[in-house]
């Protein structure tokens, strides 16, 4: 109840409404449609294959968390079988992974940007792929509410979604750069032309939504994987927990 509106990975929708909670929360416009992790090792790998990871040890996400399903998705995607022919280290705070690989830990570790990037740059790690590449679309984080805040306030929802339409439209229309100086008073520890890159990346692989519109095919998907690692024990119908109307009415009222 401390907000009206959340961003977060859409799987707390589904936790929520699998809890039997009558007020459920409703996803109604998506921000991101990929995972935003990659996966650094210790040398450039530029013929880098899944299937390298056999016997090594890479530092992850907390178990249960999405960041990390999607990579043990990823690994059984290649073969692979998590915890048995690749060591997962998930035991560290989010905020220590990249310290940790830094220390002399793992062969890879799977991070962020803009600290994947950050790595690179100190010349301690290397990016050799992309999980959001590898996964595939999913809906990554999604702004939602809860479902008597929807319907109690079409016009806030409607003005909100209005908004990240606009804003998915300006960051097309502009270069990298001009995304870079945009956000750079959140990230005032990396230099323009880092952060530039960073948004060249995510650009590059589509992990930004063009707009609102939350499909259910990459919804499914990652219910798929919620499964898979055992997190979930059967799927919501997408219809329930998803809105487009917000959506549409934004696609519709707002020019390219």
């Amino acid at each position: 109840g401390s907000a009206d509106i959340g961003l977060a990975g859409p799987e707390a929708t589904i936790y929520v409404y699998k809890q039997g909670q009558e007020d459920y929360v409703i996803n109604f416009a998506q921000a991101t449609k990929t995972d935003g992790s990659f996966l650094v090792g210790r040398k450039p790998e530029p013929d880098f294959k899944w299937e390298n990871l056999k016997g090594k040890t890479v530092i992850g996400g907390r178990p249960g968390g999405v960041p990390q399903m999607v990579l043990e998705h990823v690994l059984r995607k290649h073969g692979l079988t998590p915890h048995e022919d690749v060591t997962l280290i998930t035991n560290l705070q989010f905020t220590a992974t990249s310290g940790a690989f830094t220390g002399g830990t793992g062969d890879y570790v799977a991070n962020f940007e803009p600290t994947a990037s950050m790595l690179e740059q100190e010349g301690v790690g290397y990016v050799v792929a992309s999980l959001g590449v590898a996964s595939g679309e999913l809906p990554y984080t999604v702004f939602m509410a809860q479902k008597s805040y929807i319907e109690e306030n079409p016009e806030i929802i409607q003005k909100f979604t209005n908004a990240v339409y606009k804003a998915q439209l300006w960051i097309q229309n502009h270069t990298s750069e001009d995304v870079a100086k945009s956000i750079h008073s959140f990230f005032p520890e990396v230099d323009i032309e880092l952060l530039t890159k960073v948004v060249e990346r995510y650009k590059a692989q589509g992990s930004w939504a063009t707009n609102p519109i939350m499909e259910n095919e990459p919804f499914n998907r990652l219910q798929s994987i919620m499964m898979e690692a055992g997190e979930l024990d059967a799927a919501v119908d997408p219809d329930i927990l998803i809105t487009r109307d917000f959506a549409y009415r934004a696609m519709e009222d707002i020019e390219n």
